[in-house]
């Protein structure tokens, strides 16, 4: 049975901060590979609670997690880097961590724009 999608002000305005949230996100992992996405990671844990019970609050859990796995591998490589001995799988792991980061942000986008949630199976 599919979820009945109830939209008031207070939805559309949590779906449009979520939106901006991605955005934010994205340029600063374009622009930055992610060194500035702190500033909405904050705005993501202050928005959340306000979307409790919408299909917008898995959008801020999505953006949140997203961003700590993140700067895990980001750390992890980082600290192969220093090794010297893990250079080349450093950049693997840095690669990988960008791919997945940028598969994240695009399917966030997308199922914010279809009005569903995000990060459950189906």
């Amino acid at each position: 049975m599919a979820q009945e999608l109830v939209f008031d002000a207070r939805t559309d305005s949590a779906k449009n901060w979520a939106w901006w949230l991605y955005v934010a996100h994205a340029a600063s992992f374009l622009l930055s590979l992610g060194l500035f996405s702190f500033i909405p990671l904050i705005i993501n844990y202050v928005k959340r609670p306000e979307t409790e019970g919408t299909f917008v609050h898995s959008h801020h859990g999505w953006q949140i997690r997203s961003f700590w796995w993140y700067a895990v591998w980001m750390i992890v490589g980082g600290a192969l880097f220093i090794t010297l001995i893990g250079i080349p799988l450093a950049y693997v792991i840095w690669c990988g961590a960008w791919l997945w980061k940028a598969y994240r942000l695009i399917r966030g986008f997308v199922a914010l724009s279809a009005n569903e949630p995000v990060g459950y199976s189906r």
